[in-house]
């Protein structure tokens, strides 16, 4: 039912408007409820006489009244809504075209909001709608418009209309539309996904031929991005964010995750202003970097911001190529250093040739000493020909008869100290070329080279040389060789020819090698490959169905992905293919449309105003107004002001909520912290650190109330700047390279704050490795948040130390990550606060080993120790926590063997 610009969706129920005469009568009737009054003692009745008493009726202004409230109630029932007057009036047939491809998963609940409101406008015109989806259908048909239908046949479609994981089709929906036959006269509404694409502006023209056309496009904040996969480096994986507006700068959450859905990091990406494109380093320990099968965007994920990883971009196992069983002396073995250096971050394998090569490698090792047959030298040379990285290094048999399976030609013999091409001193090592695979790498001034083998001068030895001695002569040289590359130390791989294989050097050169091999997949031959698991186009895995497809051999063109080749993994669960949608989709940008096509964003198009809550609150707020009218004539009210007072203040206002310990002000914040005793942590301004210590505090927390006497309350997060700190026993602080020095103010309450007893933690959370493991933390990004703090001289925390002690015996400190030395304030320095140090430094990020979700259940895996190392690190929050709270009251039990020695017991 239709009054200009208002509708009832439910008009029968004006029909009750009849009985309002009929109401009107039993309220005026109806006397109000007798009034109680209260008599003085029995002996005041004796001598009153009876009279007879009339009832009085309902005051007209309250009948006016209950009438207004019946009224009310009638409208609201009756559902009315003010529609704007041109949607009113307008009686054409709808055209909705929905864009429903995999960027429609970014506001997929917006946009279905927009169609239900735009059939419910349609329904209460009685206007006919048609339905034209661009994606193409999951049934694998062609893309079609629907028929003319109503409104509320449109409507029952709404939920079987989902986003779809592979591109639109908008040349299809053009063909489509042309096909109907449909003349002009009609509205169009266009729901686009707001991207650029083949067959916009024709599809566009299309829809201009059927009439006016109002394309509704997302907020910029809601445009879809896109992740390609990760390559791998030196820093370890790199996948590249690409968004299709670059006009504001925006902040997004790439995390890794193994199968079994766990987050092993968390990695914040900046794009600023002006880029498109920006590359995320996501820097893991190779044991949780194996492990890694998806990354995806953290914010609105589709199916082209999920990246997943196959086996073939993870594993990269490395041959040792030997001659039979390993010497008796693991020194003798010119593969031991080798070995080793690889064994942290590559699956290492010891054969000769022939065995290695039965399975998938990625690099061969060959050292000079083992000689090859004819037959092994053949394979090997095909191995490298598919793909294979060779890696040589020289020694003095090479030196003397070099072989065909080199990158450059050697001269005969070598240069060695007090050879024929002698050396005064031994060689250093020049800086890495910028453009060549070790470019970046540190150089020490510690590592010296005696001997080395020598190229030949020729054409393009620049090109091949990767490495150089201080006098320019080649150290590493590599060249092609089919697909694969061969690699060439000119020197040994042990001490004979000088301390490279003794440097930490040696360890990242060889790194660097593996890392730039073509890496390996598991084997599927010529057979497709079945669809094993499947991407929605919200980015969540599903299980094959529908009319998927295996894909064609590895060695085939891969189609593009669609019904029948979802995203998603393909093969097997011993042979893992990963089948992406972003590298498959041309570079995003903002979709442009022709002339004459009005583009709004979905918050910007005038919704329909729906009058049935303002009608029934209304109703609801004069009902307890007559209700306070009622018990005021029945003298309730009257008698006692205070209680109906006290009930008026409790159902408006309710339970006041608890006092937060957010950002509400000094009295407020300290009378909260008070109160509770609680652990905090400093908020450094980046998110996704701010909500891992949250997460990781909670965690402790949670563990100290299970096991120890400890009555925590919720963490708090502080402002050092602008937050009081004496209220907190421990601070949690971890360390980010984008904090900025502290003000003067908040470093002398820092400084304030460890005088008075207060314990801070702080972790660099792997950020300065390297400096944590040598004399101390005096470099990298604590340097310079910590400079002028009073962080006093520093020893590594022992096994005798009472933090060891204080509640757990421990041997080790880690935390998400192991391997770094743990500070503490050296003996006798902490003296005025009961020999407690005011700090405890580490590098092993704490609170992502403690960190829980709602759950209970642990945010991050922990590396190289599994479950074993995480309940290490609960331990030693625990004893962090009562080193804070009790002090150093086992001092004396650490202590107890010499203080018994001394009395002589």
């Amino acid at each position: 039912m239709n009054l200009t610009a208002l509708s009832f969706l439910a008009p029968w129920a004006l029909g009750a408007a009849l009985a309002l005469p009929v109401l009107w009568w039993l309220l005026r009737v109806t006397p109000p409820a007798p009034r109680e009054v209260r008599f003085p003692a029995i002996r005041l009745l004796l001598g009153l006489g009876a009279r007879e008493e009339t009832p009085a009726k309902t005051p007209l202004w309250l009948v006016l009244l209950r009438m207004l409230v019946a009224v009310l109630v009638i409208l609201g029932v009756a559902h009315p809504v003010l529609d704007a007057p041109t949607a009113a009036r307008d009686q054409r047939p709808l055209l909705l075209v929905v864009d429903d491809g995999w960027a429609a998963a970014a506001d997929w609940p917006e946009r279905r909001a927009r169609l239900e409101t735009l059939l419910d406008a349609a329904a209460r015109g009685g206007r006919r709608v048609m339905l034209l989806p661009t994606a193409p259908p999951a049934d694998g048909g062609n893309v079609a418009v629907s028929a003319m239908m109503t409104a509320d046949q449109a409507r029952s479609l709404l939920p079987s209309l989902e986003p779809k994981p592979w591109p639109v089709d908008r040349a299809a929906a053009e063909a489509a539309l042309r096909g109907a036959g449909r003349g002009g006269g009609m509205q169009v509404v266009w729901l686009t996904d707001g991207v650029a694409g083949a067959g916009a502006d024709g599809l566009a023209r299309q829809l201009q031929i059927l009439g006016r056309v109002e394309a509704l496009v997302p907020p910029p904040a809601r445009l879809p991005k896109q992740l390609l996969p990760p390559a791998a480096d030196a820093a370890g994986l790199a996948p590249v964010v690409r968004r299709v507006s670059a006009a504001a700068e925006e902040t997004v959450t790439v995390r890794a995750l193994d199968a079994a859905g766990r987050v092993l990091e968390r990695r914040q990406v900046r794009l600023p202003a002006g880029e498109r494109a920006t590359a995320a380093a996501i820097g893991l320990p190779t044991e949780l970097r194996n492990r890694v099968a998806r990354l995806d965007l953290a914010e609105a994920t589709t199916a082209a911001g999920v990246a997943l990883v196959d086996e073939g971009a993870r594993r990269r196992p490395v041959g040792l190529v030997t001659a039979g069983a390993a010497p008796g002396t693991p020194l003798l073995d010119p593969l031991h250093y080798v070995g080793r250096a690889l064994a942290p971050f590559a699956e290492v394998r010891r054969a000769p040739v022939g065995e290695l090569l039965r399975r998938p490698l990625a690099v061969a090792v060959l050292p000079e000493t083992v000689s090859l047959g004819a037959d092994e030298r053949a394979r090997l040379r095909d191995w490298i020909e598919a793909g294979g990285t060779l890696l040589r290094f020289a020694g003095p048999s090479l030196a003397d008869a070099p072989d065909d399976l080199l990158p450059v030609r050697l001269r005969a013999g070598g240069r060695t100290l007090g050879g024929a091409l002698s050396w005064t001193e031994p060689a250093g090592l020049a800086p890495f070329p910028a453009d060549k695979p070790f470019a970046g790498l540190d150089v020490p001034d510690d590592v010296r080279v005696e001997a080395q083998v020598l190229a030949e001068p020729e054409l393009g030895l620049d090109e091949k040389t990767w490495a150089r001695l201080a006098d320019g002569t080649p150290l590493v040289t590599a060249d092609r060789l089919g697909r694969g590359r061969i690699v060439l130390v000119h020197t040994t791989a042990t001490p004979a020819w000088g301390d490279l294989a003794l440097s930490r050097l040696f360890v990242d050169l060889l790194r660097r090698v593996v890392l730039v091999s073509e890496g390996v997949r598991a084997e599927s031959g010529d057979a497709p490959l079945p669809p094993l698991e499947l991407l929605d186009a919200f980015g969540a895995a599903r299980a094959p169905g529908g009319v998927a497809a295996p894909l064609p051999a590895a060695g085939d063109e891969r189609p593009a992905p669609g019904p029948r080749h979802p995203p998603g993994f393909y093969g097997s669960e011993a042979a893992r293919h990963a089948f992406n949608l972003a590298p498959a989709l041309p570079p995003p940008a903002p979709l442009t449309l022709p002339r004459g096509v009005t583009m709004a964003a979905y918050d910007t198009v005038p919704h329909s105003l729906d009058l049935r809550p303002w009608l029934l609150a209304a109703a609801l707020a004069l009902a307890v107004v007559d209700l306070a009218i009622a018990l005021a004539l029945r003298g309730v009210v009257g008698r006692r002001p205070a209680t109906a007072a006290g009930l008026g203040l409790l159902a408006l206002i309710g339970v006041a909520p608890e006092p937060a310990l957010a950002q509400e002000g000094g009295e407020q914040f300290a009378l909260a912290a008070a109160l509770t005793t609680r652990l905090a942590y400093v908020e450094v301004g980046d998110p996704g650190v701010d909500d891992v210590s949250h997460a990781g505090l909670s965690g402790l927390t949670m563990i100290l109330d299970r096991r120890t006497a400890a009555e925590l309350g919720e963490p708090a997060g502080v402002d050092v700047e602008r937050d009081p700190l004496v209220f907190f026993p421990l601070l949690y602080w971890p360390i980010t390279p984008q904090q900025p020095p502290l003000s003067e103010e908040a470093r002398a309450k820092v400084n304030e704050y460890m005088r008075n007893g207060g314990m801070i933690l702080f972790d660099t959370r792997d950020q300065d490795r390297q400096a944590m493991g040598g004399e101390g933390p005096e470099s990298g990004a604590f340097r310079d948040m910590a400079e002028g703090l009073a962080v006093p001289p520093l020893a590594p925390v022992d096994e005798d130390h009472v933090l060891a002690r204080a509640f757990y015996l421990l041997r080790e400190l880690p935390g998400r990550f192991d391997g770094g030395t743990v500070w503490v304030a050296r003996d006798g320095v902490a003296s005025s606060n009961d020999g407690v140090s005011p700090v405890i430094i580490g590098s092993h990020d704490w609170a992502g080993a403690w960190a829980v979700d709602e759950g209970g259940r642990p945010l991050f895996a922990t590396a190289p120790g599994g479950e074993r190392q995480r309940e290490l690190a609960y331990r030693f929050g625990v004893n962090a926590v009562m080193y804070a709270l009790t002090g150093n009251y086992k001092g004396d039990q650490v202590h107890l063997p010499t203080i018994l020695d001394r009395l002589g017991q």
